[in-house]
């Protein structure tokens, strides 16, 4: 299967083919319609979280940054970028972390050297986050999703991880890779499993992390994070003010320092989340939606639903 999965990803794209036939190829107007070169998630990820792309070779990609976070691995060859000040190569087997804050710029790869590029939203990361035992809040690859999912800061981030050696995590990896590319009815599911493994394995190993930036009030986010995965109905301000042993107005102008958001729109994004999943994966009418997720006046459901997602309930579910 491996030796299968080499020939399929060293084949030349249609993109690669026009870049060795010298035609003409603006590789910012093919991924962004932005002023600055920010990539955009709505060109690849549609109904979906997570999606994986092989990395354009042959052609220098210069300084960008993301609206998702983006996983690179070398799965042959190398790959050389620039992080800020830093340049960085990447050997097979090796992998990195990028938040959607970080810019950075790549060298044009070779014929052999075959990188892909998982695309990710950060929600994906939420219910994995919240299954991870008190234990690990300070680990720094929590830190680094919480942060991401939060958008607690500005500023770049990114992880690199020199795991070529680490059996667990390189199986993971190609198993991945093989749903993902050779898709049949559950891949998409399966692989999401999967990836919820790879951040598990990447948590025991972050010891081998070679760079990280460190975060504040951690475990305070931790709290908050964990308290509206699991209590999302039925959570509010002063019943999490009570469980974490603050008022409610420190909690309150805590929560919108560190997130730049308010405890109610954390709240009204998780729900929202969780009902726009349970239009596609249930035939639950969307009455019995919206009082799962809290919401009794389905007025006010429709017209939240519809101010974030552009449809309605109703919409979204038939298209």
């Amino acid at each position: 299967m491996a030796d299968l999965l080499f020939d399929k990803l060293i084949d030349e794209t249609e993109e690669e083919k026009a870049i060795l036939q010298n035609k003409s190829l603006n590789i910012k107007d093919l991924y962004t319609n932005t002023q600055d070169f920010i990539i955009q998630s709505s060109n690849f990820l549609e109904n979906d979280s997570i999606m994986i792309r092989k990395h354009t070779r042959y052609i220098d990609f210069p300084k960008h940054s993301h609206d998702y976070i983006e996983m690179n691995f070398v799965y042959n060859g190398k790959l050389t970028q620039k992080i800020g000040n830093t340049k960085l190569t990447l050997k097979k087997g090796e992998l990195i972390f990028l938040n959607q804050h970080i810019e950075h710029e790549i060298k044009a790869s070779s014929h052999d050297d075959i990188i892909l590029n998982f695309i990710i939203q950060p929600a994906f990361f939420e219910n994995i986050i919240a299954n991870v035992t008190d234990d690990f809040r300070d680990n720094h690859v929590i830190s680094f999703l919480l942060n991401s999912i939060f958008d607690t800061s500005n500023q770049g981030e990114y992880l690199y991880f020199p795991v070529a050696h680490v059996a667990s995590i390189q199986s993971l990896l190609k198993n991945i890779l093989e749903e993902m590319l050779n898709k049949t009815l559950f891949s998409q599911t399966k692989a999401k499993f999967m990836m919820g493994s790879l951040i598990v394995e990447l948590i025991e190993h972050s010891h081998l992390l070679i760079q990280e930036k460190e975060t504040t009030n951690q475990q305070f986010l931790f709290e908050v994070f964990h308290y509206v995965e699991k209590h999302y109905k039925t959570a509010s301000l002063q019943s999490f003010s009570v469980e974490v042993n603050r008022p409610d107005y420190w909690v309150s102008k805590q929560i919108k320092k560190l997130t730049n958001t308010t405890f109610k729109e954390l709240l009204q994004g998780k729900r929202l989340a969780v009902a726009k999943a349970m239009l596609a994966e249930t035939t639950y009418s969307i009455t019995t939606i919206a009082e799962e997720v809290g919401y009794e006046n389905i007025s006010y459901f429709y017209r939240i639903f519809k101010k974030k997602y552009g449809k309605t309930p109703k919409q979204l579910r038939k298209q």
